[in-house]
């Protein structure tokens, strides 16, 4: 079992999302959170599983200080469609645009995982692809007023109301649309302390 490899092990969660620590909860992985503050901007020419590879990894250059018995998980989420990536809303305005734009449109949700230790790095991705049926005006106010999903890259939550009515179909990892490929992250940790 994971858990019993790592007990000589310090998993630190770069993350202040509920949903990501909830995820390690769930997995049943002992965690310590400590998030640094990044600016998260990368090179304009990456594309897709590049930028969230890229943004991952930048997380983890801030962590200067890793002993022997560290691993360090960081991660980025973000919505790809039509060759541009949908990131985080800056406000409701916004938020309500882009569920318009993805409204009755299939899209692609991309995370990245990034495991550091005091001297390896290995980061891993996950795609995802989703179908939104149509939603109206009035579907669309109701989510953002009610929810303001201004956490959530693409604007939404597929775990909540919106999920519920506006998803047609998803290919692949639930999970990885809710902000954490967590099959990927268990099979890469035992990977990892296999040695």
């Amino acid at each position: 079992m994971l858990k019993q490899k790592l007990n000589n092990q310090n998993i630190i969660l770069a993350s202040g999302s509920p949903r990501r620590q909830n995820f390690f909860q769930e997995l049943g992985i002992p965690f310590t959170s400590d998030v640094r503050k990044v600016i998260e901007t990368y090179p304009n020419e990456l594309k897709g599983t590049e930028i969230t590879d890229y943004l991952a990894q930048l997380k983890a250059s801030v962590f200067k200080e890793l002993s022997e018995n560290d691993i360090l998980i960081t991660s980025d989420t973000i919505v790809w469609k039509e060759g541009k990536a949908m990131e985080k809303p800056r406000d409701a305005a916004h938020a309500k645009e882009m569920l318009a734009d993805l409204s009755g449109k299939f899209h692609e949700v991309i995370t990245s995982v990034c495991f550091t230790g005091a001297d390896f790095q290995k980061t891993v991705n996950e795609t995802t692809q989703v179908w939104f049926s149509e939603l109206s005006e009035e579907e669309i106010n109701h989510y953002v007023d009610t929810y303001q999903p201004f956490d959530k890259a693409g604007a939404y939550g597929i775990q909540e109301w919106i999920g519920y009515i506006g998803i047609d179909k998803i290919e692949g990892s639930f999970f990885n649309v809710m902000g954490l490929p967590t099959r990927l992250v268990y099979k890469t940790l035992l990977e990892l302390t296999a040695k």
